[in-house]
């Protein structure tokens, strides 16, 4: 199952916040021996917010989606959700309970506009929020939590260890790669397209990297990655395939 990502707020687009969960989520993933094949920026605006969640449901991925579930007019992401499942909002009594023993431990009046937070597409399960108990939530492989870190990155950890640890490690993947001076792309590529036929399981990578110092030439962190039964072999086609093109090679 491919994960994706989506990153809800105004705030990211405009430059007012930096984005960080983009890097923790990935790290997340490796750490567990999974990847991201997707990510997805988007504003505070309901209806491509819910365009975006219908055709994501519909594609069967596994997704984390971040911030926009508050209760403020500029949180879209709860009702979206819904209107991309066609369902209602509806409010989650475990959530009301947790919603109410947290503002009351404040000191803070119990009111509709603060229970709003624990009104959730019907059908939804909650995602327990650590850092101040106010949940997020699940619907069928959509993750839905807050915007802040410290809130997010361990309900997504969560969420990874009790529904997904099946996937943990399943597909071993292995990399290996060098740098290549003094060759373009366009004269590797032919070497790459034979090692991608040649080797199911294996994808080719070239990361081109301009000098600072010219304005021409530039060096390719060039690769292959894949099933580690594979990728060895494909790497030795690789290295020698780029040095009989007369490439400065650099492991």
């Amino acid at each position: 199952m491919a994960f994706g990502l989506i990153i809800i707020g105004d705030e990211i687009l405009s430059g007012r916040r930096q984005d960080q969960h983009f890097g923790r989520v990935r790290e997340l993933l490796v750490a567990r021996g999974l990847g991201l094949a997707w990510v997805s920026y988007l504003g505070d605006e309901r209806g491509r917010i819910a365009e975006t969640l219908a055709r994501s449901f519909a594609g069967g991925d596994i997704v984390f989606c971040t911030g926009g579930i508050g209760a403020t007019p500029d949180d879209h992401t709860r009702q979206a959700a819904a209107e991309a499942l066609g369902v209602p909002l509806a409010l989650h009594p475990e959530a009301a309970r947790l919603i109410t023993e947290r503002t009351l431990e404040v000191g803070l009046p119990v009111t509709p506009e603060r229970l709003r937070m624990g009104e959730f597409p019907a059908g939804a399960e909650l995602i327990p929020n650590p850092y101040n108990r106010i949940p997020g939530f699940s619907l069928a492989d959509h993750h839905f939590v807050p915007g802040f870190p410290q809130m997010a990155w361990p309900m997504l950890e969560w969420v990874l260890e009790r529904r997904y640890a099946g996937l943990f490690h399943a597909e071993p993947v292995a990399e290996r790669s060098l740098l290549v001076r003094g060759l373009a792309e366009a004269t590797l590529t032919p070497l790459m397209e034979a090692i991608e036929r040649n080797f199911p399981g294996v994808r080719v990578f070239s990361l081109p990297r301009l000098d600072p110092e010219r304005r021409t030439g530039y060096e390719i962190d060039l690769g292959v990655k894949g099933r580690p039964d594979a990728v060895d072999a494909a790497f030795r086609v690789l290295r020698e395939g780029a040095g009989r093109l007369g490439g400065v090679l650099d492991d």
